[in-house]
C-alpha cells in the first residue's frame, strides 16, 4: 500500500506540474521575443534588399544574383536538422541552447555588414561568389543562433495557449526589427546619400555600406540582449539526455523517428509553400512600390513603416484566435483571408480599376491594404510556429527524447530556404519580364510592367492557396495536446517511481 500510495502521490503531482506548465514573465518573454530581431533584420536584407542591391545598384545579372542565392541555400540545407540536433544532445553548464547563442553574435555580425560593401572593380563571376560565400556564412550562423534560441518556446511552457502568446513576442519583433530597418533606410539612409549624381540614395552604393554597418550592429545587441535576458531561465530548462554513442547514420535515422508523422510534413510542406511565397513578394516588394506604383522613397517608407502596426496586428490576434477557434481552424481562415487579399490591389491594376499613380488615393489604398494584410500574415505565421511548438510532445510521445531543437531546426529551415527560394524565383522573373539591370524609375515600359504583375499574381496565388489546402492534414487540436501531456506526465511519474 505504501508503494502504491507513494505512486500515485508521484503521479498526481508530476502530472499538474506537466500539464499546468510554466507561465514565463513579461519580462523573459520580451526577452526571448527580442532576440529575433536579429533574424527580422537579416531577413528584411537579405529578401527586400539584396536582390535590389546587386542586380540595379552594382549591375549584376539578376539571374547571376538568383543563382548564388540558390546555391547558398542548398549549401546551407543541412546546417538546420544539425544544428537542431545538436542543440538537443548539448551538455554544458549553460545548458544545451545558450552557448550557441552567445557564439553567433560576432561571425552573423560581420558576415552580414561585408554582404553590403563588395569590393569594387570586380568581375560579375567575382562578386557571383562574393555573395555565395558571405551569404553562406550569414545564414549558417543564423542557424547556429535562431535555432537553439527559438527551440525555446516548447521549454518555456506547455501550455497551448501560452505557447502562442510567447511566440507572438517572437514574431512581433521579427517583424519589428526588419522592418525598422527598411523604414530606416528609406526615411533616413536613402534620402541621406542623396547626390547630384545620384538623385534616389537608393541606387547609391554608400547607402548600402551604411545600411549593413548599422544592421550589424542591431543584430549583434539583439541576440545579446536575448541570450543575457534568458540566461537566467538555464537552470528551469530541460537538461541534454544521457550521452550515447552515435553515427551519422544513427543520428539521421533519429531525426527521421523524430519527425516523421501526418502532421509535422503537412506544417512542413505547407509552410515551405507559405514562405517560398513571402520571399517571391519580398523579392520584388521593392520593384513593385518603386517601379509599378511608381512611390518617392518618402512613400515607401511610410508603407513599410505600416507594418509597425501589422506587427501589432498579428501579435495581438493570434492568442485571441487560438482561444476562440484553436491554431489549425484559425491559421485556415487567416491564411485564407490574407492570401487571397495580398495580390489584390495589383490584379486590380491589371484590370484598369484603381486610381491612376502619382494620385494621393492610390498612395493611401496600398498603404492601407497592405498594413491590414500583412498583420493577418503575421498572424497566420505565429499560429503556424505554434502548431509546430504542439508537435514536440507528440515526438516525445513516440521517441522519448524531448527534441525542440530538431522542429525549431525544421521551422527554420522552411523560413531560410522558402523564402530565399522565393527570392530566386523573383530574380527569374525579373528577367523573365525584360526588366533591365540598373534601370532607374520611369525608365520601364508600361508593357514591361503590366507583364510583371500578369506573371507575379497567379503565381503567388496558386502558391499560397495549395499550402492553404495542406494545412488541412495537420491533426493536433488542443485536446489532442493536452491528451498527451498528460500521458507524458503520467509516464514521467511512473518512471520516476519504478
Amino acid at each position: 500500500m505504501l508503494v502504491q500510495r507513494s505512486r500515485g502521490e508521484n503521479l498526481t503531482e508530476a502530472t499538474a506540474s506537466y500539464v499546468s506548465g510554466q507561465k514565463p514573465s513579461f519580462w523573459t518573454k520580451l526577452a526571448y521575443g527580442f532576440g529575433s530581431a536579429a533574424y527580422g533584420v537579416k531577413d528584411a536584407g537579405l529578401k527586400y534588399f539584396l536582390l535590389l542591391f546587386y542586380a540595379q545598384v552594382v549591375g549584376m545579372d539578376a539571374r547571376l544574383v538568383s543563382f548564388a542565392i540558390l546555391i547558398a541555400l542548398v549549401a546551407d540545407a543541412l546546417s538546420d536538422p544539425i544544428m537542431g540536433y545538436w542543440s538537443d544532445n548539448f551538455r554544458s553548464k549553460w545548458g544545451r541552447r545558450h552557448p550557441f547563442m552567445y557564439a553567433a553574435a560576432v561571425p552573423v555580425a560581420l558576415s552580414y555588414y561585408f554582404i553590403w560593401t563588395p569590393p569594387e572593380g570586380w568581375s560579375d563571376q567575382a562578386l557571383f561568389w562574393y555573395i555565395v560565400i558571405l551569404v553562406i556564412i550569414t545564414r549558417t550562423f543564423i542557424t547556429v543562433y535562431e535555432t537553439p534560441s527559438a527551440a525555446l518556446a516548447p521549454e518555456l511552457t506547455t501550455d497551448y495557449d501560452e505557447r502562442s502568446s510567447i511566440l507572438s513576442f517572437r514574431y512581433f519583433f521579427a517583424w519589428f526589427g526588419g522592418n525598422a530597418m527598411s523604414v530606416i533606410a528609406f526615411a533616413l539612409i536613402f534620402p541621406a546619400f542623396v547626390t547630384v549624381a545620384i538623385t534616389n540614395g537608393q541606387f547609391n552604393p554608400d547607402a548600402y555600406a551604411f545600411y549593413g554597418l548599422f544592421g550589424s550592429l542591431v543584430m549583434f545587441g539583439a541576440i545579446m540582449i536575448s541570450a543575457l535576458g534568458t540566461h537566467h531561465y538555464i537552470p528551469r530548462l530541460r537538461k541534454a539526455p544521457p550521452k550515447r554513442d552515435m553515427t551519422l547514420k544513427m543520428i539521421f535515422k533519429e531525426i527521421y523517428q523524430t519527425v516523421s508523422s501526418s502532421s509535422f510534413f503537412a506544417l512542413f510542406f505547407a509552410s515551405l509553400l507559405g514562405y517560398t511565397a513571402s520571399g517571391l513578394a519580398a523579392g520584388l516588394a521593392f520593384y513593385f512600390s518603386t517601379y509599378y506604383w511608381g512611390f518617392n522613397s518618402a512613400q515607401i517608407g511610410a508603407i513599410t513603416f505600416g507594418v509597425f502596426l501589422s506587427a501589432f496586428i498579428g501579435g495581438a490576434l493570434a492568442p485571441i484566435i487560438t482561444r476562440k477557434i484553436g491554431k489549425k481552424r484559425g491559421a485556415i481562415i487567416i491564411g485564407l483571408i490574407a492570401f487571397t487579399g495580398a495580390p489584390m490591389p495589383i490584379f486590380l491594376r491589371l484590370i484598369d480599376v484603381l486610381p491612376a499613380n502619382g494620385t494621393p488615393e492610390i498612395f493611401w489604398i496600398i498603404l492601407v491594404a497592405n498594413t491590414i494584410d500583412v498583420g493577418l500574415i503575421v498572424c497566420y505565421q505565429i499560429l503556424a510556429a505554434s502548431m509546430m511548438a504542439d508537435l514536440v510532445e507528440q515526438g516525445e510521445m513516440k521517441t522519448g527524447n524531448r527534441s525542440e531543437g530538431l522542429f525549431f531546426a525544421a521551422a527554420t529551415f522552411m523560413r531560410k530556404f522558402g523564402e530565399g527560394f522565393g527570392i530566386v524565383v523573383a530574380g527569374f522573373v525579373i528577367s523573365a519580364v525584360g526588366l533591365a539591370a540598373g534601370a532607374q524609375q520611369g525608365e520601364v515600359s508600361d508593357d514591361t510592367l503590366w507583364l510583371l504583375g500578369a506573371v507575379y499574381v497567379p503565381v503567388i496565388l496558386a502558391i499560397w492557396l495549395t499550402m492553404v489546402a495542406i494545412i488541412g492534414f495537420y491533426r493536433i487540436d488542443r485536446n489532442k495536446h493536452e491528451q498527451t501531456v498528460r500521458d507524458l506526465a503520467d509516464r514521467a511519474a511512473t518512471n520516476s517511481v519504478t
